[in-house]
């Protein structure tokens, strides 16, 4: 009988061979907003759980892709008031209740498949506007090496793998370092983060190959990662330098 099943050749550990599932026979799916098995086949979302994603509609920030309250505007709060080094954002949920429990899943509590979910989420709403930008690479935001051996991953490079299968746009992976074990932002105002991320990446030796690079990474709050990233990438070479993410915080 087949089961579906099929080995990689790919070590995932000491001696252990990555099974591929695709059709969840063995592995069921989980929901990724309540994180039970996905009953309906083939999806990989409780159809109920989907009415209550918080997908981004109505007026963006022309820069960062937060939701505005008026159409008016042009740009949120940040972007009106400060210098940025990416060109341009764009995320297909709003970071609330919602998406914090699912995203701690992902990054904490080993639901690697949310990525495939986040993935084809983010091509359904932003496709357009990617293909205007004309990206040659997704380049994941990277974590730091202590950071990457406790988690076991970097999400956002699983996410920009998942991506690149959809899209057919490449993923480099090692074209940014995290050279510096930075804090977690969050804790932090405005000017210690500037501060916690000042040299904290590195590029890999020598020029950067492309000229439109597209970040990736799980949440934009501020924006301070992404700009720090792509002040190095554009300093070594890149002319635009764009994003990709899961969430945004809310927009004023």
């Amino acid at each position: 009988m087949k089961t579906g099943i099929r080995k990689t050749g790919k070590k995932e550990g000491p001696g252990k061979l990555l099974l591929v599932d695709p059709a969840g026979l063995l592995f069921p799916r989980r929901c990724p907003v309540c994180q039970e098995v996905v009953e309906e086949k083939g999806e990989r979302i409780c159809g109920i759980c989907r009415t209550r994603l918080p997908y981004i509609r109505g007026p963006v920030c022309l820069k960062c892709g937060k939701p505005l309250l008026s159409e008016e505007r042009e740009y949120c709060k940040d972007c009106g008031r400060k210098r940025r080094w990416t060109d341009c954002g764009r995320a297909s949920f709003l970071y609330d209740e919602v998406m914090r429990r699912s995203i701690a899943g992902y990054k904490y509590g080993g639901r690697r498949e949310y990525a495939a979910f986040y993935a084809g989420e983010i091509l359904k709403r932003c496709a357009g506007e990617m293909k205007g930008w004309k990206g040659e690479v997704f380049v994941p935001i990277p974590l730091h090496a202590s950071r990457k051996r406790k988690r076991g991953f970097n999400q956002a490079e699983l996410l920009s793998k998942e991506l690149s299968k959809r899209s057919g746009i490449p993923t480099d992976a090692g074209l940014l370092k995290r050279v510096k074990k930075t804090h977690v932002q969050k804790e932090l105002n405005d000017q210690e983060r500037l501060t916690n991320l000042k040299d904290a990446f590195s590029v890999r030796k020598g020029k950067v190959p492309c000229q439109n690079i597209i970040l990736v990474d799980d949440i934009y709050t501020t924006g301070s990662t992404m700009d720090a990233a792509a002040k190095i990438l554009k300093k070594h070479g890149a002319k635009k330098v764009y994003f990709i993410c899961i969430c945004v915080g809310e927009g004023n």
